[in-house]
């Protein structure tokens, strides 16, 4: 979407966003000859894997983190278990952490993983004693005083996942990010209300995916048409955006 517009579609049957962003802006490139400059999306697109392309192709991301209403919580802030509560030092040019307890989580192995074709790197770290913490209850994941008595803490980190939805969180707490995110929720939003309850077109006529596109391209060949027509009637204005906003 842009400025009311439907500017580019994508056909999917993918049961969640996760795998349609990439695709998307692909052929975005391909119909247009570029990325766009910046993305918003919803915390659907937010991936390892997705937020890295947008990085590696220099596009700037606006999109809400899983966890954007967890972070502001007392009990995310309280949670001692997570590294992202824990101090941070380094040791020899390592990242280590220490623990509520003052204890040190020093770096013993890296770890890859893949999803979907895409490599995960994740740092292990580990306590060399936890005996005797007094925390444990509060750290350790489901912890069963039997069980774990003798158990010490170790605990997984993906520092290049950790930065990139750092780098989207401060996007869009930003007052840019604020009014992108507010934008979205109108013109993609509202697109989706014009098509199910306005024109209820609640279901495709056809089958298969070539013939679903070729459906949906006719559909909003006839939305941008009538928009082009408000417009020039100067029924609706073209959006010029928010200069200032407020943020309770």
């Amino acid at each position: 979407m842009e400025n009311y517009f439907i500017t580019h579609s994508y056909i999917s049957n993918d049961r969640t966003d996760y795998d349609t962003l990439i695709p998307v802006l692909d052929r975005h490139r391909k119909a247009f000859g570029g990325y766009p400059e910046e993305v918003t999306a919803d915390s659907g697109y937010s991936s390892e894997k997705n937020l890295d392309f947008l990085k590696e192709n220099h596009i700037s991301s606006y999109i809400k983190l899983q966890a954007h209403e967890k972070m502001k919580t007392k009990a995310w802030r309280d949670d001692i278990g997570k590294h992202y509560n824990m101090s941070v030092m380094m040791q020899g040019g390592i990242r280590c952490y220490r623990c509520h307890d003052g204890r040190l989580l020093s770096h013993i192995r890296t770890e890859t993983g893949m999803t979907k074709g895409y490599e995960r790197k994740f740092e292990v770290y580990a306590c060399d004693d936890c005996s005797g913490c007094h925390f444990k209850a509060e750290c350790f994941y489901r912890y069963d005083p039997i069980k774990d008595t003798d158990k010490n803490k170790v605990m997984k980190v993906n520092q290049k996942w950790e930065d990139l939805k750092a780098q989207s969180d401060e996007n869009i707490r930003s007052e840019k990010g604020i009014i992108n995110r507010q934008i979205r929720s109108i013109q993609t939003e509202g697109h989706f209300g014009d098509i199910k309850e306005n024109n209820n077109f609640r279901r495709f006529n056809y089958r298969s995916r070539e013939k679903v596109e070729k459906e949906f391209q006719l559909y909003i060949f006839g939305s941008n048409l009538n928009k082009y027509h408000r417009f020039i009637h100067r029924e609706i204005e073209k959006f010029v955006g928010k200069k200032k906003q407020s943020v309770a």
